[in-house]
């Protein structure tokens, strides 16, 4: 079995500037939590989406097991628009209501899906057996797990913790289980 932990990145403060848009000090927070609830693991590897936010919220396991936090584009955030959407309660829904939509420059949910899935599948096969601990963002981490597991959906989306911990187990490619690590404090 092959274990990856997908980690929602902690709050961080909104930038204009995606890459380098860091954690707040309540995000700060989340990642000493997020370090201490996977402490216990059993981590071996540990990758990440370029975003500051992301990177820094999975610095701390990586530390702790005494690696190097491996920088992955396929775990990036989707792009919603490359306009800012007027309304993004409307701009997120409608891209859900409709997976071959996008808005401009942005991404569909199955061109992002695909992304996604398309680095999930390398991860399983170039660490099989492995616990992989994956720095990572909301929409393209529900994406995902939604490929594998159709009720991850929209409304799951909507309710997701940040940060937030999910143990998806992988018999080869086929996922057997999932479970929540996050716990609120």
């Amino acid at each position: 079995m092959t274990n990856l932990y997908f980690v929602r990145h902690a709050h961080s403060i909104y930038t204009p500037n995606e890459l380098n848009r860091p954690l707040s000090e309540r995000g700060f927070d989340g990642a000493t939590i997020v370090t201490k609830l996977l402490k216990t693991e059993e981590i071996g590897i540990v990758v990440s989406s370029p975003y500051k936010r992301a990177v820094q919220t999975v610095k701390g396991i990586a530390e702790y097991i005494n690696t190097e936090v491996e920088i992955l584009d396929g775990f990036k955030e989707r792009t919603l628009t490359t306009v800012p959407a007027n309304d993004f309660n409307l701009a997120i829904t409608k891209v859900w209501e409709d997976y071959s939509f996008s808005w401009e420059g942005g991404e569909s949910n199955i061109v992002a899906q695909k992304r996604g899935v398309e680095t999930t599948l390398n991860i399983l096969e170039k660490y099989k057996g492995e616990n992989v601990v994956i720095g990572t963002h909301g929409n393209i981490m529900v994406l995902i797990m939604n490929f594998f597991d159709s009720q991850y959906d929209f409304s799951f989306w909507q309710n997701l913790d940040m940060p937030d911990i999910y143990k998806l187990t992988f018999n080869g490619k086929v996922l057997r289980n999932v479970e929540k690590i996050w716990e609120r404090i």
